[in-house]
């Protein structure tokens, strides 16, 4: 067992011992490999090594040369500047040479005549001594001969020019007077003409009577339903007489309140337009209409602002607005007179410079006191007054308002404008509609009131009594008492009389010498 173990421990070593030398054998060749390729790479790492110093230094120079040109070149281009730049400070200097010299040239010049000039003050100085006392011995000559001194002579020329120059600007003066006279007169003709001709409203409006058109005959029955029973329904609802007559297609409505007239007008036309027609359904209807008619005021007056174009006026006023279109004066309707009178007074704003705005407020609120003139204690244009103060209104417009019938002073241009725009409105021919008697009755007072004074032979009422013509007896009276009297009848007229628009007095002194050749 100990001889078998030996015998396999040295079989062991002796593998062991062969196994490493064989190990030892391949490692050293291995090693001579590595070593071998060790070296040829480090022989081409110096070769590579070499090449990429070679061409690193390649660069470089070919880097200086291009430098070094660069450099060339800048320094050329400095040294050509230079160059330039002396040749033209040498320039310069020169230029500055030549022009010392001529300053020097000139200032002997200057010298030359400076002394010159010396001599000849000289002479003027003594040739003035002489020409002075020349004049002083020709001036104590001419004292002596006219015997006046020179202060006298001086004064009494004055005093002819002046009188003259006077008498020049007098006669000037008149003359540019007569002239802006004419002119102004013709240029407010011609404005207060365009504004009037501007203006297209109807003239009069009816009083008392409405007329509805009727589809056809056949609803005019209907509207008078069963022996009469519609018909009195209407006039029981509305408060309206209804003329129903032989006229085609057609039912007047009469009443001298024409708020009742519209509404029987609107319950005529919504009835037609339903179809339904009995006592209940007029009953319902006119109820219904009178409940919405003051929104239906509100929008008459909203639709006069928006033709006027007027801006940021309290909603609060439409309602007064649509009212005046139901009032009338003297046959003309108050709204359609505020809107003519907003208009003209526009017109005559843009032609002479005043506000527009103003005129506009103005005069479609002058009236608007007459809304309420029936329902409150005052005179329309207090109320107009108080209206627009209450409603946010400027001061201009409240003054223009206050000032329109001339109650108070005219403050503005605008105040006088919208009196002058209701004059006009008013004055229109046919714009207001009067009863014969009592035309013929303002006629009669017209010409008694001329005939009243001393002198008058005749007065006559002419142009719908807008124009008096009154004949004085030439033998009582003079030509400066002619002009006093015409002033007495006007203002006369103005205190005792109504009457819209103005009224032109014409006196008249006519002398006449007659005789007959035999």
């Amino acid at each position: 067992m100990i001889g078998i173990a030996i015998a396999m421990l040295l079989g062991a070593l002796l593998g062991a011992g062969a196994v490493w030398s064989l190990k030892r054998r391949i490692f050293a060749g291995e090693f001579r490999k590595v070593e071998a390729s060790q070296k040829q790479l480090e022989a081409k790492g110096r070769e590579e090594l070499e090449r990429e110093k070679k061409q690193a230094l390649l660069e470089l120079k070919e880097q200086f040369a291009e430098w070094k040109n660069e450099y060339n070149r800048r320094q050329n281009e400095k040294v050509n500047r230079l160059n330039v730049m002396e040749k033209r400070l040498i320039q310069k200097e020169e230029n500055l040479d030549n022009r010392y010299a001529n300053l020097d040239n000139k200032e002997k010049e200057l010298k030359k005549k400076e002394h010159d000039l010396d001599l000849q003050e000289e002479e003027i100085a003594a040739l003035r001594g002489q020409v002075s006392q020349l004049h002083d011995e020709q001036r104590q000559k001419l004292e002596k001969i006219s015997g006046l001194t020179v202060q006298e002579a001086k004064d009494m020329i004055i005093r002819q020019y002046e009188s003259e120059a006077r008498l020049e600007s007098a006669q000037r003066l008149k003359q540019i007077e007569d002239e802006l006279k004419e002119k102004s007169a013709q240029l407010a003709k011609e404005t207060i003409s365009n504004a009037v001709q501007r203006i297209a409203t109807e003239h009069v409006v009816s009083s008392s009577v409405t007329v509805i058109d009727l589809p056809s005959d056949e609803m005019k029955g209907r509207i008078i339903g069963r022996e009469g029973r519609n018909i009195r329904a209407l006039e029981n609802a509305t408060g309206v007489d209804f003329i129903v007559d032989d006229t085609p297609e057609a039912i007047l409505v009469s009443s001298f309140d024409p708020i009742r007239r519209e509404m029987a007008k609107q319950a005529i036309e919504t009835l037609i337009a339903d179809g339904r027609i009995h006592p209940a359904r007029i009953e319902e209807i006119v109820d219904r209409i009178k409940g919405n008619f003051d929104n239906y005021l509100r929008k008459q007056g909203e639709a006069a602002v928006l033709e006027l174009g007027i801006r940021d006026l309290n909603p609060e006023l439409y309602f007064y607005l649509g009212k005046l279109k139901f009032r009338s004066s003297f046959g003309q309707n108050v709204l359609e007179h505020s809107k003519d009178v907003a208009w003209i007074a526009a017109y005559l704003a843009r032609e002479v410079g005043a506000s527009v705005p103003v005129c506009k407020r103005a005069g479609l609120l002058h009236d608007v006191g007459k809304a309420i003139d029936r329902e409150t204690e005052g005179t329309h244009t207090q109320l107009s007054v108080e209206l627009a103060k209450k409603y946010g209104e400027s001061a201009a417009v409240q003054d223009a308002i206050a000032s329109h019938h001339m109650d108070t002073a005219f403050t503005s241009i605008e105040a006088v404008l919208i009196q002058a725009a209701d004059s006009i409105s008013a004055a229109r021919p046919g714009a207001r509609r009067e009863i014969l008697e009592t035309y013929i009755k303002r006629l009669e007072k017209l010409e008694e009131l001329s005939k009243s004074f001393a002198g008058v032979t005749k007065a006559y009422a002419l142009q719908a009594g807008r124009e008096v013509r009154v004949i004085v007896n030439a033998n009582e009276l003079d030509d400066n008492r002619t002009f006093l009297i015409c002033k007495d009848i006007a203002r006369k007229i103005q205190d005792e009389m109504e009457y819209p628009g103005q009224i032109k007095v014409s006196v008249i002194r006519e002398v006449r010498a007659i005789e007959y050749a035999k």
